[in-house]
């Protein structure tokens, strides 16, 4: 296809697949770990997991910050930097066995997953065209992916001979390490329109608005509540946890290309219509069938089909004026990261009534989602 072949000789291209590499596979480290760390070492329960992964949501919800940081320094280095600050957060991570502990490092952590999450997707819909920006968001998932296979092997073989505190260590250290390489080498950066350098909501993104928002909340059961139920319920393993998390990595590798093309050929309506009426029947299993494997085959379709978000960025692209991606990107991010602040808190308390009750909200949001879907018109 003529498009990939130009994504090449994009410097982008090569700038921004390891540094997402590095994020994915950094939250990966993260992801994996925390809660056997955080139910086997510190003792957390249903709420404070809850607690905790709704302050990793904070600077989800502070990206907007992203527009004024620009101003001291280049979008292309902040995302660099931001690697940096993630890779020391998960390197901490294991000498603060607490809950407080948990909560400054998940912070530091997610403070710069998130800042190069916002700078990453704004940087991809500048530099690349339209049809060439779901190949690159699919080329950046699969690349990603298979980044996480790889180190969800490594976590597998490492998990019986190493601590949970030293695998923390040595792999958030390789995390930060490659992005100061990055920080330090980066390319020169082809010119775009300037981008406004304010907080911006425009009326005619609000679609964009509203399923960011929604799209926020849907993450965090899948992020949050599907885990726990897997290790607090079923008493998942590591090797369990890891196992899942490389499986679903396999597939996200082999499937993202067709996903992005798909969503050139049939348009991101459908895509995430289809994706939004599986993920319906998918948190109604997990709140109604109480078997350990059905859950487990159920994270795998429910990753399956988070893949398909990507069309709420690519619809955004095709309505967007150029000099308003940076901001409006940002403001999408926070946006998105209302509901996902909140989210997490909600849904912990609500487990401690009824570990269902989030799984029926995450079946109700999906209904929801799927109606304002409706509603795209811009779209191919």
């Amino acid at each position: 296809m003529k498009e990939f072949k130009e994504l090449k000789n994009n410097p982008m291209y090569y700038y921004l697949i390891p540094l997402s590499i590095l994020a994915t596979i950094g939250l990966q480290i993260w992801n994996t770990l925390f809660n056997n760390f955080g139910v086997d070492i510190v003792g957390i329960n249903g709420l404070q997991v809850g607690m905790i992964q709704s302050i990793r949501e904070i600077p989800g919800f502070l990206t907007f910050l992203v527009v004024y940081v620009l101003m001291v320094i280049k979008e292309h280095r902040l995302a660099a930097l931001s690697i940096v600050i993630s890779g020391i957060g998960v390197a901490l991570t294991g000498y603060f066995p607490s809950v407080e502990g948990l909560m400054f490092t998940t912070f530091m952590m997610s403070l710069g997953f998130h800042f190069f999450e916002t700078t990453n997707q704004s940087l991809t819909l500048q530099h690349f065209t339209k049809r060439q920006a779901p190949l690159m968001f699919g080329k950046i998932k699969s690349l990603s992916a298979l980044g996480n296979i790889i180190i969800g092997i490594i976590i597998w073989f490492t998990a019986s001979y190493w601590s949970l505190k030293y695998n923390y260590l040595v792999l958030g250290s390789i995390i930060t390490l490659g992005g100061l390489y990055l920080l330090l080498n980066s390319p020169n950066v082809p010119e775009t329109p300037p981008q406004k350098k304010k907080m911006m909501i425009k009326s005619k993104y609000w679609l964009y608005y509203v399923l960011n928002f929604l799209s926020g909340a849907r993450r965090q059961i899948f992020m949050v509540f599907v885990l726990f139920l897997l290790v607090e319920k079923y008493h998942f393993s590591v090797i369990q946890v890891t196992t899942l998390f490389i499986m679903n990595n396999i597939i996200s590798f082999l499937v993202y290309p067709k996903i992005a093309k798909y969503i050139n050929v049939y348009g991101e309506k459908k895509m995430l219509s289809i994706e939004y009426t599986m993920l319906i029947f998918v948190f109604l299993i997990y709140a109604f069938v109480e078997n350990p494997l059905v859950a487990a085959l159920m994270y795998i379709v429910d990753n399956f089909f988070f893949n398909f978000a990507i069309g709420i960025n690519t619809y955004f692209q095709k309505t967007a004026e150029p000099e308003d991606i940076a901001p409006s990107v940002a403001t999408g991010f926070t946006i998105n990261h209302i509901l996902a602040v909140l989210m997490p808190l909600i849904g912990g308390a609500l487990w401690l009534v009824n570990w269902k009750i989030p799984f029926v909200i995450g079946a109700v949001i999906s209904c929801i989602s799927l109606l304002f879907v409706q509603k795209i018109k811009y779209a191919k």
